[in-house]
């Protein structure tokens, strides 16, 4: 009878998201009703001691100091500045620009990792750009969405701070198993672009010569050398203090912290209000966060109660193919739940589900990790609850409709889909680094 109880409360979960109900209160209400109907309250004697050591979790203490990192460093404008400098050094490459969007959603995202800040903000600066230009409406909007969700697979990302704390997993480990997908699925779009200027040139024009001589060589170079270098020293003081073992990353992130105060003041925008707002919204960002994650302890106690780890092992020992096909039916449970919920809720219900699996059947974590993450991208693009289109539709102009969004990301999912297919194959991708490094 309890399994049928754990069954119900799945479809009473996406029966309540289908209906509006917000995503925290669906995992509180679904998982108290069918745990106290399978066992009464007995059941959740154990959660005060669950929801203390999430809030109490030193690892976890590493994503509010990463939020007010990537805040502060979106409200000093440095998305403005490098986009400058990258509309000049695009130069006369057809897919320049696009390719330059790409370069500084990389560089956003190894700042702020904030998805929604650096679509909007990209969005804000770049769309009416590109549309000036001639670039095609719905492939504008597609390389801003796509570049701005790089932050999430880029470390330091809070997706891999959480799997670390799921899947008892060094983050140091998970950092450094993203780098080369990440990379790889940067390489990726702008294998993309460059290839439209060959084959369709009139999608991705060039920009102009006239606003390429706006700005002399050795100008741009010392603009180019004053906007980049200090993010990028912050980054890799932060991530190889991490990966190479020097510091804990919550201590990194406390340093990142303080480093984007120092890179907003050498930028010429610091100030008091500033600094208040980011810590306004990183609190903000952060108790939204908790919040999910403590009414997922609600959810996880009733699931795991009622014997619902017990009916997805029995699910999997029935897949034919092995450990393969296994992996590939969580990446599809993954891919179709991000569709309609959050990465979050994807992490903290998804993952501990399949996790027991893979861990019984020897299967390696970081691999399984990285696949996760970059199986993950592939949320904020599709419709109908992809954030990332949510995000660039509230900023961009009235001719781009809804449609061009829609058109746009579809060939950007393909590719995180084929990055997703490489990592797979060649699971190196995601361990040579930390193998190298010696964890």
């Amino acid at each position: 009878m309890n399994e049928i109880y754990a069954i119900a409360m799945l479809v009473a979960f996406f029966g309540f998201l289908i209906v509006g109900f917000p995503v925290a209160l669906t995992l509180a209400l679904s998982g108290f009703v069918f745990g106290y109907l399978g066992f009464g309250a007995g059941l959740f004697n154990l959660l005060p001691s669950r929801i203390y050591g999430v809030v109490t979790g030193y690892t976890l203490l590493a994503i509010p100091l990463f939020v007010f990192m990537g805040v502060m460093l979106e409200k000093s404008r440095l998305a403005e500045d490098l986009m400058e400098v990258v509309g000049h050094l695009a130069g006369k490459t057809r897919g320049g620009l696009g390719v330059g969007i790409i370069l500084v959603g990389i560089v956003m995202g190894a700042t702020t990792g904030i998805v929604g800040a650096t679509v909007v903000t990209l969005g804000l600066l770049t769309l009416p750009s590109l549309l000036k230009r001639g670039y095609d409406k719905g492939l504008a909007c597609g390389v801003i969405c796509a570049s701005g969700t790089l932050g999430q697979i880029i470390p330091p990302s809070l997706i891999l701070i959480l799997l670390a704390d799921i899947m008892n997993e060094s983050v140091g480990t998970l950092f450094a198993a993203a780098v080369l997908p990440g990379l790889l699925l940067s390489v990726i779009y702008i294998a993309y672009l460059l290839g439209l200027g060959l084959v369709r040139p009139d999608m991705v024009p060039p920009v102009p010569q006239a606003e390429r001589d706006a700005m002399g060589r050795r100008e741009l170079l010392t603009k180019l050398l004053r906007v980049a270098l200090p993010p990028l020293g912050l980054v890799g003081c932060v991530l190889g203090s991490i990966i190479g073992g020097i510091a804990a990353p919550t201590e990194a992130a406390s340093m990142g912290a303080l480093g984007s105060l120092l890179v907003t003041a050498i930028g010429g925008r610091f100030s008091l209000r500033i600094v208040r707002e980011a810590v306004y919204d990183a609190t903000k960002i952060t108790a939204q966060m908790m919040f999910i994650l403590i009414c997922a302890q609600i959810f996880a106690i009733a699931f795991r109660g009622l014997g619902g780890e017990r009916l997805v092992e029995d699910l999997f020992a029935i897949l034919p193919g092995g450990a393969n096909a296994d992996v590939w039916f969580m990446l599809t449970i993954v891919f179709v739940l991000g569709f309609f919920i959050e990465w979050i809720e994807i992490c903290y219900i998804a993952v501990p589900l399949f996790l027991p699996v893979f861990q019984n059947a020897g299967t390696d974590l970081v691999w399984i990790a990285a696949l996760i993450c970059v199986m993950l991208q592939t949320s904020f693009l599709t419709p109908p609850f992809g954030w990332a289109l949510f995000y660039l539709r509230g900023v961009a102009p009235a001719e781009v409709s809804t449609g061009d969004i829609y058109r746009g990301v579809v060939p950007f999912v393909g590719m995180q889909m084929l990055a997703v297919l490489i990592v797979f194959l060649v699971p190196g991708l995601a361990t040579a680094l930390p193998t190298l490094i010696g964890w």
